[in-house]
């Protein structure tokens, strides 16, 4: 079957769903139409072939659906219609280059070689020209259809990929490298902006005696709920890291010493307030906290502020453990001019 006249202006848009779960409900299919006719026709064959039509009288209005936050990942758009015409639209999807890809068929009567090759530079994917069979159209809706699900499922892929290459595998918060890269950009926001920057590190205490009393498996339990606590305790814009082994690090913009305090002190009730049930025991779990800042006035780097975080840590575990010590990030003072951590008490 052959369109009729009407067809000439006919524009269809496809989308894709989840990342991952292409092909696990209906595609949606935009229809960018100014014949109210030809819109009625396409609508009624994209139902029957398990698409999802959404209609768009010109093309400003497809252009405008394109953008929004569930854009459509496959388009077949026609050369001529009101408004943005089919070729400028197909050249802003790929200059904007959104994700997931948008596959674009182009629809046009123009059968010249050379008004075809400018389709294809403008960026469409494939063309099919009018008039045309509805089977071909339908031919070539399944075949961006694999595409978009392919694009799809390699981008889940990817994002699977760098899940992997930035979270530590046990506790799901930042690796070591990410945290670094966190604390080096909130150093340098921390400086742009003139504000104070705080850093945390903590170890939990006597680790090593928990794995061998209660053995590896109640030890990586007791790593993710002490983590899932300490996490419950951050804001949004916190970052929270795995240093090494039983060391993390937390990055806490925007607060000064007593902020910074403050927030260790919290963290460490939360983590003694009650044991760990893993692998049918009760451990007891506490950590030590070393914490330091950078104020705008006294810059430092990140290798400088983990130092001085790591001294105040061991100077906790020294005093006892299950608690919490301040050292400032300014190098240039002298132990002896280190302010006691009662002087910034909770």
């Amino acid at each position: 079957m052959e369109w009729g006249p009407d067809a000439d202006r006919i524009g269809v848009v496809a989308t894709a769903g989840e990342p991952g779960r292409a092909g696990a409900q209906c595609m949606k299919v935009l229809v960018a139409e100014d014949s109210l006719v030809s819109r009625h026709l396409l609508e009624v064959s994209l139902r029957r072939w398990d698409f999802e039509p959404i209609s768009a009288g010109d093309g400003n209005e497809a252009w405008e659906i394109l953008q929004r936050e569930d854009a459509p990942s496959m388009a077949i758009l026609d050369w001529i219609m009101p408004g943005l015409t089919g070729l400028e639209i197909c050249r802003l999807i790929r200059q904007f280059g959104r994700e997931p890809y948008t596959y674009v068929l182009l629809l046009t009567s123009k059968s010249e070689k050379a008004d075809l090759l400018e389709g294809m530079e403008a960026g469409a994917d494939d063309y099919i020209t009018k008039p045309f069979e509805q089977n071909e159209l339908k031919v070539r809706l399944r075949a961006g259809r694999r595409i978009v699900e392919l694009h799809s499922e390699l981008l889940f892929a990817r994002e699977a990929l760098r899940e992997q290459a930035t979270r530590d595998s046990l506790t799901r918060i930042w690796n070591r490298h990410s945290i670094l890269d966190i604390l080096e950009k909130e150093l340098a926001r921390a400086s742009r902006e003139a504000r104070p920057l705080g850093l945390v590190m903590f170890d939990l205490d006597h680790f090593k005696h928990a794995n061998d009393t209660y053995g590896h498996l109640a030890g990586d339990s007791v790593l993710r709920e002490t983590i899932a606590r300490v996490g419950s305790t951050l804001r949004l814009y916190d970052a929270l890291g795995r240093y090494g082994g039983e060391e993390f690090l937390i990055v806490l913009p925007g607060c000064d010493a007593q902020s910074s305090v403050n927030q260790a002190e919290r963290t460490r009730q939360l983590i003694q307030s009650q044991p760990v049930l893993a692998s049918g025991f009760e451990i007891p779990v506490t950590a030590s906290f070393g914490v330091t800042t950078m104020v705008p006035e006294k810059p430092a780097s990140s290798q400088n502020l983990i130092r001085i975080a790591d001294e105040a840590m061991y100077r906790a575990k020294r005093l006892g453990r299950n608690r919490v010590e301040f050292l400032p990030g300014d190098s240039s003072l002298e132990p002896a001019d280190i302010p006691p951590l009662h002087s910034l008490a909770v």
